[in-house]
């Protein structure tokens, strides 16, 4: 039995099935992403701004990231047209610059989270804070990592962005930020440590926040490039069959890809600028 509407339009909402249903699709993952930024912006207006992190994560690289996926949403409307024109090979050139885009994406992003797990803070007994990295950038330290090794200090890298509450003078006169950017090793007594973690999800409300918003849209970034792949392979043989409905299946890709970088041009400002 033919399925109905895979080409045509449907009479009651003058969209093919394919397009109704991406419609509806999206419609549960804008309620989903709409209830994750809602509670961010609660929990950031609720916070004490001096609490809140600042200057955490890479802009060059987020914002290079943002490139990225615009380009790609570029290059789907143009494997679109391509097809629309009848030109299956510069469909498939515009789609795998697309594939390309989100690779790179994810590539980058998995970079990003690699030198949040390698980053830490400590919290001294004494108020003092500082961010940087431990000698050797072990993965996933803690408070309990500490006791369970039995150490007795840590060789600590400040980074140039790290931050003391309150500020404090160190050897030789230079506080604490004209030290941290230095980038200098100082070695930091274990007994003095009140609280050492990564930037993992468990440092703050921030981090837990951020790593729920990025890998959640990593993730749909990942199952869009896999569906777009598939279509610029294995499922490209409809093109010698149903030609027209292989563009519908285009389209709806499409626009999926299209919230999925439109989410991320939201997430880029609240994430990374505020």
């Amino acid at each position: 039995m033919e399925i109905p509407y895979t080409v045509k339009a449907r009479p009651d909402t003058g969209l093919f099935n394919a397009k109704v249903g991406i419609w509806l699709f999206l419609a549960s993952e804008v309620m989903l992403f709409g209830g994750l930024f809602s509670s961010y912006i609660f929990l950031r207006v609720a916070a004490d701004d001096s609490a809140w992190p600042h200057g955490l994560l890479n802009i060059p690289i987020g914002t290079f990231n943002t490139a990225v996926l615009i380009t790609s949403s570029v290059t789907v409307v143009l494997a679109w047209a391509s097809l629309k024109l009848g030109n299956f090979k510069k469909f498939r050139m515009y789609q795998s610059v697309t594939i390309l885009c989100a690779l790179g994406f994810l590539g980058i992003k998995s970079i990003e989270y690699k030198d949040k797990f390698t980053h830490y803070e400590i919290w001294k007994t004494n108020g003092e804070r500082m961010t940087g990295h431990i000698e050797g950038s072990p993965w996933f330290w803690d408070t309990e990592t500490l006791r369970q090794k039995n150490m007795q200090e840590l060789t600590f890298h400040p980074d140039p962005k790290f931050y003391f509450t309150p500020k404090v003078k160190h050897a030789g006169g230079a506080s604490g930020e004209e030290h941290g950017a230095k980038h200098e090793a100082v070695k930091v007594p274990v007994s003095q440590i009140k609280r050492l973690s990564a930037y993992v999800p468990a440092h703050s409300t921030y981090f837990g926040i951020y790593f729920t918003l990025t890998a959640l849209h990593a993730l749909h970034v990942l199952a869009g490039a896999i569906v777009i792949a598939a279509l610029w392979g294995p499922l490209a043989k409809m093109w010698r069959t149903e030609p027209e409905r292989f563009t519908n299946r285009i389209e709806v890709s499409g626009l999926f890809w299209h919230f999925v970088d439109l989410v991320w041009i939201f997430l880029f400002p609240v994430l990374y600028l505020l």
